[in-house]
């Protein structure tokens, strides 16, 4: 009712908008018109999901690991990574951004040649201690040979010091040759992630 129709109609529509961009609105407690620029528009309505990461296990041959031995995952290798908050180096995330982080992974797991690997874990560690969570894949009444497992949870996190690394366990009979698959083996199948989420 604060505009007249001709003033719209017949405008060129438009398919995107610029940071400094102006967006007419109704300021109630005035009874007036308002501009604001799209930046102050989008930061009063919501916000962005970062920080946000994902990597995975890069390199050949795959990530040799101990039988029945929980193991730190080497997710070296970054699809992204919007505030350099995962370290390539030890497999942290730690994002200086306090609030809830829904953390993902997948692990795949190789028991060695033939049908060996009798179960399958995949673990988040907060802060290094006692896991978070535990998934699990059993397979001891009938072996396989190779398995994926994916775990995900929301974490919070205090956006200083916390911070959540992926580790997994392989069970064979075997006793050697387990591996986590690399990307090289498999694309990306082994692969950690996470994102904050907006509350």
């Amino acid at each position: 009712s604060q505009t007249a129709p001709t003033i719209i109609t017949g405008q060129t529509a438009e398919t995107s908008i610029a940071t400094d961009d102006t967006i007419l609105i109704h300021d109630t407690s005035a009874s007036a018109l308002r501009k604001m620029t799209r930046a102050n528009f989008v930061s009063g309505i919501g916000g962005t999901n970062t920080p946000a990461f994902e990597a995975y296990l890069g390199g050949s041959g795959g990530q040799s690991v101990s039988d029945n031995t929980v193991t730190l995952v080497q997710a070296s290798t970054e699809v992204y990574d919007t505030d350099s908050a995962y370290d390539t180096s030890t497999y942290r995330f730690t994002p200086q951004t306090a609030g809830k982080y829904l953390v993902y992974a997948s692990i795949q797991t190789e028991s060695g040649s033939g049908s060996n690997l009798n179960a399958s874990y995949l673990y988040f560690k907060l802060n290094g201690g006692s896991n978070i969570l535990e998934s699990s894949n059993d397979y001891y009444n009938n072996q396989i040979r190779a398995d994926i497992i994916q775990g995900s949870m929301i974490v919070d996190m205090n956006g200083s010091s916390d911070y959540v690394e992926l580790y997994g366990r392989i069970d064979s009979i075997s006793g050697s040759g387990q591996l986590f698959e690399s990307d090289s083996q498999f694309a990306r199948a082994t692969h950690f992630g996470a994102y904050r989420i907006l509350t």
